[in-house]
């Protein structure tokens, strides 16, 4: 096996190439190849400069994600960043592909920096709930000034060559291959004698108001810690000589290590990457897919064409009504003029993806050739069985059949075909083209290269896709049901709509469920409440002042007034002194006593509902694993990404307390609250729904 680092000499210049593909991650061979290799460079006689470059499709992209959790082994990063730019050798990077955390800390060491047009490099560390831990933190701001520094680094953003040249952080952009650059660049330096140009022993940069900085980035990442820890180490760099400052950042860092944040980001990164993964779909091929279409334009509908348009692929949009299709055009030109605008789409591409790979039409025999179909119409099961029996007619064999329902039975659509073993659910999160998750559910017929295909597709539109089972709802609608349940009964119990908003909202997530249910629509929930209640079991608690607000025409965002009042041009709402009323008339009629809640009761209750809905979801195999639940909410319904996801959080309070906690509430109402049986399973075996993870594979 070749060695992590090769060593090779030009005239004056000795050259380190990093060859450890695909990524050239900094793992330990890596490590110790870089600190070797400029001990060789110094002791070779002649040697005047050092080039550091990868092989391969990149410069080092980072850390070596295989060390995560292990207990690192020296030499550690930041003694190799500070023993190259140590060396009386001038040290220059020439870098490729990404140069992203430890990679960039690395030729941030280097006394110069040269990269081709399409680099990229960035700080990323904030996303796995940390800060830079090799010294970037103190050498980006000698180079950038103190407010880029922050910027970079509690973005965690990638950074073009072009851009980073701009700020400082790179010296010169080239086209070419990184080693006949490097090299050039060097023999430069040489030519026009330049010296050794430590960052390090560059001045400290200007300071800044540190503790405005901090709160404002607190507020900004809803209390995720990592990024305000970025404003305090960069104040390191302004505050105190080098050393120091690393000392601070190693501190810093380390305190964060500790954190269960570090443990929910860390957690979110790896499911992230393995909830696409079915043992069950191993070696089973999707079906090709070339052309789509979609059946309604509305906002769904133009979402999920425009997605798949954005993905390469052609697509044929059925709509009833020459005008219902020309309505459903607008709003795809609609979605895309934001690309457009923002220079991600050429006007070359907006007009070949409007006019050539889109087709508008109202008949079903347009759509005899497509490879996929996704349906996108009104949420009512009769709508639905029309649809797919003329999908039957018309589709070609071996052509997927998808339902974007959100709640409807999928095995119920699929009976109404002669090919159930085509059919699936795609339940995409509207704006459908904006929207990371789609549910991809798996019906009791659906063949298994028809599920691949799902994923296939999911994997083109660069969604993160989650296999779920058939129930009301699925996994995200069925849990979000739930809790939106318990925030209702803490509401006919003495909390307000605004407190719980609030409560969760500090809590990390982007909404609370009444500003959510307001962007929704009210008419949503008015409309299942109308559709469940024929079936509804007499112990459950269902409040019914909202339907009063819906029956006056009031919806939320889109009609101005909901839980909230919105002005026009606002998008945020005031609440709306009428549902206080209502509340309050309702509880009377009940004869109910209003009770003070606390935040940390509102949260506590809004989450063991969540956690055990949850439960149930798994232990039912609605979701195989409890992380498909952790990123269904992530992706999907705005849970703070560093508490990892509900079962993930639930794992860190301990799972023992919380269901002390469902059996106490059970007392007051054990219809709601029934502990799910795999959450005491769990606890009587001393378990955690990590575990589940992990045994899955």
């Amino acid at each position: 096996m070749p060695e992590a680092i090769a060593y090779e000499r030009q005239g004056d210049i000795a050259i380190l190439k990093a060859q450890n593909p695909p990524v050239n991650a900094l793992g330990l061979d890596m490590r110790k190849g870089l600190v070797d290799g400029i001990a060789r460079a110094e002791a070779d006689d002649g040697v005047k400069a050092v080039l550091i470059y990868g092989d391969g499709r990149t410069y080092f992209a980072g850390a070596d994600i295989r060390e995560f959790g292990k207990t690192p082994q020296e030499p550690y990063l930041p003694d190799v960043c500070n023993r190259i730019e140590a060396s009386p050798l001038i040290v220059v990077s020439a870098m490729h592909g990404t140069a992203l955390g430890g990679g960039l800390e690395i030729a941030l060491s280097s006394h110069y920096r040269i990269a081709v047009p399409s680099a990229r490099m960035g700080l990323p560390e904030v996303h796995l709930g940390l800060i830079p831990g090799a010294t970037g933190t103190q050498r980006l701001p000698r180079l950038t000034g103190v407010e880029k520094a922050i910027e970079v680094i509690t973005s965690g953003r990638q950074i073009g060559a072009k851009e980073a040249q701009s700020l400082g952080i790179i010296d010169r952009v080239a086209e070419g291959e990184p080693r006949e650059i490097g090299l050039a660049y060097v023999q430069d330096l040489l030519d026009s004698g330049a010296e050794r140009r430590a960052v390090s022993e560059l001045p400290a940069p200007q300071p800044i108001d540190f503790d405005a900085a901090y709160e404002a980035t607190l507020k900004k990442s809803r209390g995720q810690l990592s990024p305000a820890y970025g404003v305090r180490a960069v104040q390191a760099a302004c505050e105190l000589p080098f050393a120091e400052g690393v000392a601070e950042e190693r501190r810093l860092f380390m305190e964060l290590m500790g954190t269960d944040q570090r443990q929910g980001m860390i957690h979110a990164f790896f499911s992230e990457r393995a909830v696409g993964k079915l043992p069950e779909l191993d070696g089973v091929d999707p079906r090709p897919i070339n052309a789509i279409a979609v059946i309604g334009g509305g906002t769904m509908g133009a979402g999920i064409a425009t997605s798949a348009l954005l993905a390469g692929l052609p697509v044929v949009l059925l709509e009833m009504t020459p005008e219902a299709a020309e309505a459903a055009r607008k709003r795809i030109e609609g979605n895309l003029g934001g690309a457009l605008k923002r220079g991600k789409l050429s006007q070359e591409k907006f007009d070949a993806l409007t006019q050539t790979a889109l087709t508008l039409t109202t008949s079903y025999d347009d759509l005899k050739d497509v490879d996929l179909v996704i349906e996108a119409v009104f949420e009512e099961m009769g709508v639905k069985k029309k649809v797919f029996a003329e999908l039957d007619r018309v589709c070609k064999p071996g052509a997927v059949l998808a339902s974007n329902t959100s709640y409807l039975d999928v095995d119920e659509i699929a009976a109404s075909t002669t090919r159930p073993g085509d059919v699936l659910g795609l339940h995409f999160f509207s704006p459908a083209h904006v929207m990371k998750l789609l549910e991809i559910v798996d019906a009791d017929k659906t063949a298994p290269e028809v599920l691949a295909t799902g994923f296939a597709l999911g994997k083109r539109m660069g969604k993160i896709s989650v296999r779920a089972g058939v129930c009301d709802g699925f996994i995200g609608n069925r849990i979000l049901k739930t809790y939106r349940t318990a925030a209702d009964h803490m509401v006919l119990d003495g909390a307000s709509p605004y407190q719980i908003d609030k409560a969760l909202t500090d809590f990390g997530f982007a909404m609370g469920p009444y500003a959510v249910a307001d962007l929704a629509g009210l008419d949503i929930g008015w409309a299942t409440r109308k559709r469940l209640a024929p079936t509804r079991d007499p112990r459950e608690r269902v409040p019914s002042y909202m339907d009063k607000l819906c029956e006056d025409g009031h919806f939320g965002q889109k009609t101005g007034k909901g839980y909230y009042i919105y002005e026009a041009g606002k998008r945020a709402g005031v609440p709306n002194p009428e549902v206080t009323k209502l509340i309050e008339a309702e509880r009377a009629e009940l004869g109910l006593s209003p009770r003070d809640f606390t935040d940390d009761e509102i949260i506590r209750r809004y989450m063991a509902a969540m956690v055990n809905e949850a439960a149930k979801v798994v232990g039912e195999g609605i979701a195989r694993r409890p992380l498909d639940v952790d990123m269904v909410k992530l992706f999907g319904y705005g849970f703070p990404r560093y508490r990892g996801g509900p079962l993930k959080w639930a794992d860190l309070q301990g799972l023992p307390a919380l269901l002390d906690d469902i059996k106490s509430y059970a007392r007051e109402d054990e219809y709601f609250w029934q502990p799910a049986p795999l959450l005491e399973q769990l606890v009587a075996e001393g378990k955690t729904f990590d575990d589940l993870n992990k045994a899955a594979g």
